[in-house]
């Protein structure tokens, strides 16, 4: 193989790397801005009952919905795998972040002592869904919808999954 060949080979992985990824982050981000709406929209509604319970709430609906969304739009290209491991996973990563939502906003709301409906306790409730985009992102695609080369594989490389 020339060096010409390989370059071009290099630039058409490349190219075709990048299309997939744009369309898996545009994706996403199009079913995360409706799994958003779903979920501020819930905890506001439901935030005078607690604000713990108005996210556990939220965050299970909005993540029913996202499930679907990304299974058919945003990854809809990889691989599927059991039906009973993609959705444990996909729970389980979402269940990951509502822990984490769950502490921050227990925090700002008991010990220190702000208003279940404040603007506070509302802020620190779209910090924590920013965070854990970025986290499911990344999860999403390492670990529920995985590449198609990689869903009968153990040994997979984290970088070549990350660049994919």
């Amino acid at each position: 193989m020339t060096a010409i060949s390989r370059l071009s080979s290099l630039r058409e992985h490349v190219r075709s790397s990048w299309r997939i990824l744009l369309k898996e982050i545009t994706a996403f981000g199009v079913i995360g801005l409706v799994a958003l709406v779903i979920d501020l929209g819930l905890f506001a509604w439901l935030s005078p009952q607690g604000a713990l319970k108005a996210k556990a709430v939220s965050t299970i609906v909005a993540t029913t919905f996202a499930y679907f969304g990304n299974r058919h739009l945003s990854f809809s290209h990889r691989a599927r795998s059991s039906l009973g491991r993609e959705t444990s996973f996909f729970f389980g990563i979402n269940l990951i972040t509502l822990v984490f939502s769950e502490l921050l906003i227990a925090l700002f709301v008991y010990p220190l002592r702000y208003e279940h409906g404040s603007l506070t306790v509302f802020v620190v409730n779209v910090v924590t869904i920013g965070i854990g985009t970025v986290f499911r992102f990344w999860a999403y695609k390492r670990f529920v919808f995985q590449h198609p080369d990689r869903v009968h594989s153990r040994n997979v490389d984290l970088d070549v999954e990350l660049a994919e």
